[in-house]
């Protein structure tokens, strides 16, 4: 496993980290949002889906409604918040292990996957170390990140 660890001053800085790391993803690729209430974890995923928009409109949280689908060039983007979830039996319902084939997926709360988590998954996790600032760590197993991540520090 790889492991970097980057610091982020300010919520403009967390939302400089999506904007570079997002024309790097493409279908297929997890990206595991991880980290307490107040982390960081959806205005992340708010800003990398935004910096994918060919117009960007407005991002609320999947909190509610569990997913959330966008259509981006590369295909579709699904955001799911499985905070309410209590078994993994619903994640499949909901259609997310397929997606995870096929679109861009982020996913909060991904401790909830169980079993369902994709080893090759890229792994951010949040904390909070200051008012606004806040350290994300990036862990990854599958050789693919290697190069995507290359330059984000």
């Amino acid at each position: 496993m790889t492991t970097r660890a980057l610091s982020l001053p300010s919520p403009d800085a967390t939302g400089a980290l999506a904007a570079t790391l997002a024309p790097r993803l493409r279908p297929g690729d997890v990206l595991l949002l991880i980290g307490g209430i107040g982390a960081g974890k959806t205005h992340f995923a708010r800003c990398l889906i935004q910096s994918l928009m060919d117009e960007p409109e407005d991002v609320p949280s999947p909190t509610f409604t569990l997913v959330q689908v966008y259509d981006v060039p590369t295909g579709e983007l699904w955001h799911s918040d499985l905070y309410r979830l209590s078994d993994p039996d619903q994640v499949v319902e909901l259609g997310l292990t397929e997606a995870f084939d096929e679109a861009i997926c982020l996913v909060e709360w991904p401790d909830r996957l169980q079993d369902l988590t994709p080893a090759a998954a890229l792994s951010l996790s949040f904390e909070v170390t200051g008012d606004e600032t806040r350290q994300v760590t990036l862990d990854w197993q599958d050789a693919r990140w290697d190069s995507r991540l290359e330059g984000l520090w």
